[in-house]
């Protein structure tokens, strides 16, 4: 199942949104070489993904983790880039990864920004992007794997969504071999459903500390971010903006959401 896009209009232009979808792009492009250039890829990975062991010492210097043909990211002596887990946040490890990513964060972060104002809805982003990236490494700190992509921040994007717009309708493109088809799902069928298959994908972390098992995705970054969300965008709603979409909502004879 792939978001394309929800039932629910703005009432201001997403700056923010765009801005953090072009911060994104741009890292892809001019630091990562937009996946066409290995080396940069990998030197961007190694260099500026978030590597959980690193970060709390629970790897021996040496260990080195495969990321492609002849190349290897090795824990090292180098001082520690506490930066990490925030830069990781705009850095993305293939195609597939820079296009997904980006979708799922248009289709639910801009009524999220609309919601929040264009400062606070930054700051959210950031916020669940860090908590995602301690749950991952609380759940495996000895990983040397090294962990990049905004899917963290984008679950507590998808979090607050759920709260804010539970009965929204987000048109979502189902395929089965050559059946495909567009059908519009409530938003809480569509968050909870993606939101148990990330812990049912986050079991084997838990059950076997073999982070190959995990199949390379940071299912628990996604949790943590996600419930990151839920509890955060209380906070972080602007009243004023929210009264002003109810207004121009119930003028328009749209439902809330």
């Amino acid at each position: 199942m792939i978001p394309l896009s929800d039932e629910n209009p703005t009432l201001r232009p997403p700056y923010m949104t765009v801005a953090i979808l072009a911060a994104m792009f741009a890292s892809w492009i001019l630091l990562q070489g937009a996946g066409f250039d290995e080396i940069a890829l990998a030197t961007s990975v190694c260099n500026l993904g978030m590597v959980p062991a690193e970060l709390t010492g629970g790897a021996p210097v040496g260990t080195g983790v495969p990321i492609g043909p002849g190349l290897a990211c090795v824990v090292d002596h180098d001082a520690i880039n506490w930066m990490t887990p925030l830069i990781s946040l705009f850095l993305h490890g293939s195609w597939g990864h820079i296009l997904g990513n980006p979708l799922f964060f248009w289709v639910f972060g801009n009524n999220v920004e609309d919601v929040m104002g264009r400062g606070r809805f930054l700051v959210f982003y950031l916020v669940c992007g860090l908590a995602a990236s301690a749950a991952h490494v609380l759940v495996d700190p000895a990983s040397p794997v090294p962990t990049v992509g905004a899917s963290g921040a984008i679950s507590g994007v998808m979090g607050a969504y759920l709260l804010l717009f539970p009965k929204v309708r987000v048109r979502m493109f189902f395929w089965f071999v050559i059946f495909f088809r567009i059908f519009a799902i409530p938003a809480w069928a569509v968050l909870a459903w993606w939101f148990v298959t990330q812990l049912i994908g986050g079991l084997p972390d838990i059950i076997s500390p073999n982070p190959e098992l995990a199949g390379g995705v940071a299912f628990w970054a996604h949790v943590g971010g996600f419930v990151a969300g839920l509890a955060l965008v209380r906070l972080f709603e602007n009243p004023a903006l929210v009264e002003r979409r109810r207004l121009a909502f119930a003028a328009w004879g749209i439902p809330p959401g």
